[in-house]
């Protein structure tokens, strides 16, 4: 701002608010871009404000795409050299029913951080298919597929023909995922992006 002032917070989510009231309500795609356009203008008002909680966080874009991965990085690494994620992934492969919770429970803590847990004022700008929060799938893919990546070039799953061995690597990638997952949600809203 002009008089050396921060943009008020209250007043970005305030505004916030009513754009997506606005972008609900409008009748043409070309008024909801005109409003998508204004809260990118109110992003970048705030833009200026050097604080890192308190701020909006609307959309998701490469750069929260390289907090993601290195959120993921920072927690996947000690879970790829720790000899228990395998044996975690092996205990889930003997039981299946364990896979699908861990990936509930995961999927689960990201939601819980990203817009439950109000570290920070987090919008959903775009859905896929217009369900899914764009930020809610690259948070939740991104580790997902860092974590498989991570696995298979230091050599601790195997893809090979054999389904065993296959279902047991994925069992270990979902072990390795949920920490990943965790770290990849908070190292995309703690920089305040």
């Amino acid at each position: 701002m002009s008089d050396g002032r921060q943009p008020d917070r209250e007043g970005i989510a305030d505004l916030f608010d009513e754009l997506q009231e606005l972008e609900d309500i409008v009748d043409s795609e070309e008024e909801r871009r005109q409003v998508r356009e204004a809260m990118r203008a109110a992003t970048d008002a705030q833009d200026d404000d050097p604080a890192v909680f308190g701020r909006v966080i609307w959309g998701f874009d490469r750069e929260d795409f390289a907090e993601a991965v290195l959120g993921s990085l920072l927690f996947g690494i000690p879970m790829a050299v720790e000899g228990g994620t395998v044996d975690a992934g092996r205990h889930i492969a003997r039981h299946p029913l364990y896979l699908l919770g861990t990936l509930v429970t995961a999927v689960a803590m990201v939601v819980g951080i990203l817009y439950v847990a109000d570290f920070q004022d987090v919008r959903v700008a775009h859905r896929i298919f217009g369900v899914i929060p764009r930020r809610l799938a690259g948070v939740t893919l991104t580790p997902l597929a860092t974590s498989v990546a991570l696995l298979t070039a230091w050599g601790l799953v195997d893809w090979s023909s054999d389904p065993a061995i296959v279902w047991e690597s994925l069992c270990i990638c979902a072990v390795a995922f949920v920490p990943m997952a965790i770290g990849a949600a908070l190292g995309d809203i703690l920089p305040g992006s």
